[in-house]
């Protein structure tokens, strides 16, 4: 049989693809939490009620949307930031640590990872 190869195809789904860069983006210093804004609240409840009827306990993931495009993934990330930190920095951490924790936890290596900075939580006095 020398000579024979297998071949084997993986499969990572969207949503595992989702628990990751959620878990990485929240690992970031200057990260307060993730914000799904409305689609990502919208498609979070729909994918929960999905999960509850399955009996599964889905994977936090609000915040992270993915998109598959030709192959390719698309991550998209939304955050709020801590006061007092600089927005830009943090945002740029995060496509970072995301892009990273993809390739080395996943395998995956995303066509794009954007961020978007959609609040600033104020100090607590």
């Amino acid at each position: 049989m020398r000579g024979d190869l297998v071949h084997v195809e993986w499969i990572v789904e969207d949503a595992v693809v989702a628990a990751v860069a959620a878990h990485a983006a929240r690992s970031v210093p200057g990260v307060a939490r993730l914000e799904p804004g409305v689609a990502g609240l919208v498609r979070g409840w729909g994918r929960a009620r999905w999960q509850e009827v399955k009996g599964l306990t889905p994977a936090p993931a609000d915040g992270v949307t993915v998109r598959r495009a030709g192959g390719e993934f698309e991550v998209c990330v939304g955050i709020a930031t801590r006061a007092g930190v600089q927005v830009a920095a943090v945002a740029a951490a995060v496509q970072h640590e995301v892009r990273a924790a993809l390739v080395r936890d996943t395998g995956v290596v995303p066509g794009q990872v954007s961020v978007t900075v959609l609040d600033v939580d104020p100090e607590v006095r």
